[in-house]
């Protein structure tokens, strides 16, 4: 089989150089000596056996004019069958290249001549003849913005013909050839070219071209490439934003649905009491009020907070918004719950001992009052592998008296409803109130300007119950919190400061309130306008201790020296304030027992509020107040 391939392969070879040398001498027409045939009536000889690419290569040797030589086959080029040495000879005969640009010239000199017209684009105006053109032509062509450009000429050399014209068919000494070019856009050019054999035979119309086909306008081609690129940019950010909200929300359904299994597997441990012996797990940010409050069972009582159900998923409906103030023992936010302002103090680890017992005597029945700070609830949350102990109370824009009276000065109308607002709100607060569900008597214990918070109508609430103390006359019992916090020095009773006071009466601790009340009611009265004339906030004391004063400094202010803060001269000259003064003086008296209990002051502030409103008490500013 291998053999009978190339045995024909050399039989196509050898028919193929035949009609080359038989192609040559007829394009020779003298035929004057045997030199017009370039191979001589030769062909290949053959010898010996050789493979295909050495006879592809020899007859390409031998249509260039290459010199025929002898060869030794290797074994890169031999067959399978392990002949190697042998030797094939082929005998090339050299084609003369000369001869054949003498036999084309020859042939070239004794075609016939025409004369054709000549004229150059763009409208073939200008006319003159041709002379000596082997053929004559006419063109019509057109750019790439649609300009159309006519010209005629002649073509006077042989090796020029297959440019312009290529091969055309014809009679007679008149032959018409054509060579056309075009495209369906006109913005690719086109040209066309009519081809003729005789004298001025190209004096006729100029070849047609095809007209310009546009698919679509340009406007809404650009517009159309424009969308598709739109499209093919934004489709797949699409379907991979759908994709990643689709795999968030599917995650976050899974981690609910977690979530619930785990509060209904612990629900029975955590709140029912019937297995002792097991230990509760909860959640991240669950609260375990429960535990921190003896067990006992909270409900919102006189509406004082929210019951302890609500309160274990509170902190987790809360968004905390900015911080409004930082202190020692913890800090206070700005949140948003439901869409409402809502305040969240939120105390250190340390501190939990207050946090504890704010939630406690936040949650005492029939504590809620107008004057006393709104309490929502409280709850543990999980922060960056912190705990976290939430206080949620009402949100008061104007912050503390302390920054009002920073702020601005006080007219005696507007002093009246602070001292009344807040001295009703210490009254409720050290009064017990009896009954089957009633309200024991509460000591503040670290009474200030700054744990006074303001209302927008001028009125005030007390908070931060941290080391408040609860007194029961029935059982005769005070609890008093395991809190190693201390009150503010400045505010310290002299009885507090020295260490004689009784911490089993209750009563001793209500005077010691009184004393810092004294305080509040100074400053007040210091912010308070009288003949024009308002002085510069100052704390008490300010000009006899430093700003963080210590327990030695208070003592020897306090106790040994026993100063009080200063009362101006002009108080006198002002009803109001030349009875207050002797309200201040009675509550900050070194004896305890001669100091003036809550309710006799705010009663005889009602007696000098009505120098300035005869027309007006203050109890119906309170009303306006829940109004």
């Amino acid at each position: 089989m291998h053999y009978s391939y190339k045995l024909l392969l050399c039989v196509f070879v050898v028919v193929d150089v035949f009609q080359n040398a038989i192609v040559l001498g007829a394009y020779d027409d003298t035929n004057e000596d045997d030199d017009g045939d370039p191979l001589k009536g030769k062909i290949i000889i053959q010898v010996g056996d050789r493979n295909d690419k050495h006879l592809l290569q020899n007859y390409a040797q031998l249509m260039a004019g290459v010199k025929p030589e002898i060869r030794q086959i290797g074994s890169d080029d031999d067959d399978d069958d392990g002949s190697h040495n042998q030797i094939e000879t082929e005998q090339r005969i050299p084609v003369n290249l000369d001869l054949l640009n003498k036999t084309a010239s020859k042939k070239e000199a004794s075609m016939k001549r025409f004369t054709c017209h000549s004229c150059d684009q763009p409208d073939c105006s200008l006319r003159a003849p041709c002379t000596d053109g082997i053929q004559c032509w006419s063109s019509h062509s057109r750019d790439s913005n649609g300009k159309d450009f006519f010209s005629r000429g002649c073509t006077n050399r042989l090796d020029q013909v297959p440019f312009f014209c290529g091969t055309g068919s014809g009679t007679g000494n008149h032959v018409t050839l054509g060579r056309t070019h075009s495209k369906r856009n006109a913005g690719a050019g086109q040209y066309k070219f009519d081809c003729c054999m005789g004298d001025y035979c190209n004096n006729r119309s100029f070849p047609l071209l095809p007209p310009i086909v546009n698919d679509e306008p340009s406007g809404i081609l650009s517009s159309v490439f424009v969308w598709k690129l739109a499209l093919a940019v934004v489709a797949p950010i699409v379907v991979l934003g759908m994709a990643a909200i689709g795999v968030v929300l599917l995650m976050r359904s899974n981690h609910r649905k977690r979530l619930v299994a785990l509060r209904s597997l612990h629900s029975d441990v955590l709140y029912s009491g019937t297995s002792d012996d097991l230990l509760g797990v909860t959640a991240a940010g669950d609260s375990t009020l429960r535990e921190y409050l003896g067990g006992q069972s909270l409900t919102s009582g006189s509406g004082s907070g929210l019951p302890l159900l609500i309160q274990r998923t509170l902190a987790k409906q809360i968004s905390l918004a900015e911080c409004i103030g930082r202190g020692r023992y913890g800090e206070v936010w700005r949140a948003v719950w439901h869409g409402e302002n809502i305040a969240v103090k939120i105390f250190f680890s340390r501190d939990e001992a207050s946090w504890t017992r704010e939630t406690d005597i936040y949650s005492t029945y029939l504590l809620r009052h107008e004057n006393i700070l709104g309490y929502i609830g409280s709850d543990m949350m999980s922060q960056n592998s912190c705990t976290q102990l939430w206080l949620i109370t009402h949100y008061h824009p104007l912050g503390s008296l302390y920054d009002q009276l920073n702020r601005a000065s006080l007219t005696p109308l507007q002093m009246a409803k602070l001292c009344y607002s807040f001295l009703n709100g210490l009254v409720h607060l050290h009064t017990e109130i009896s009954g089957t569900q009633g309200k024991p008597g509460i000591a503040h214990r670290d009474i200030k300007s700054k744990n006074i918070l303001m209302k927008p109508n001028w009125s005030c609430c007390i908070a931060d119950f941290g080391l408040a103390v609860t007194h029961s006359r029935l059982t005769d019992s005070m609890d008093v919190p395991p809190n190693p916090r201390v009150g503010t020095k400045r505010y310290m009773a002299p009885e507090v400061i020295d260490e004689s006071i009784n911490m089993s009466s209750f009563e001793s601790l209500r005077l010691a309130d009184m004393y810092a009340t004294g305080l509040v009611l100074w400053e007040i009265c210091w912010r308070t306008i009288s003949n024009g004339i308002a002085e510069q906030y100052k704390l008490p004391y300010h000009d006899l201790v430093p700003n963080d004063p210590s327990f030695e400094d208070m003592r020897k202010v306090v106790c040994i020296d026993q100063q009080r803060p200063i009362i101006p001269n002009r108080w006198s000259s002002d009803v109001i304030l030349s009875g207050l003064a002797k309200v201040l003086r009675e509550c900050w008296h070194k004896n305890p027992h001669v100091r003036l209990p809550a309710l006799r002051v705010k009663k005889t502030l009602v007696k000098l509020a009505l120098t300035i409103s005869p027309n007006e008490t203050p109890s119906s500013w309170l009303h306006a107040v829940s109004d």
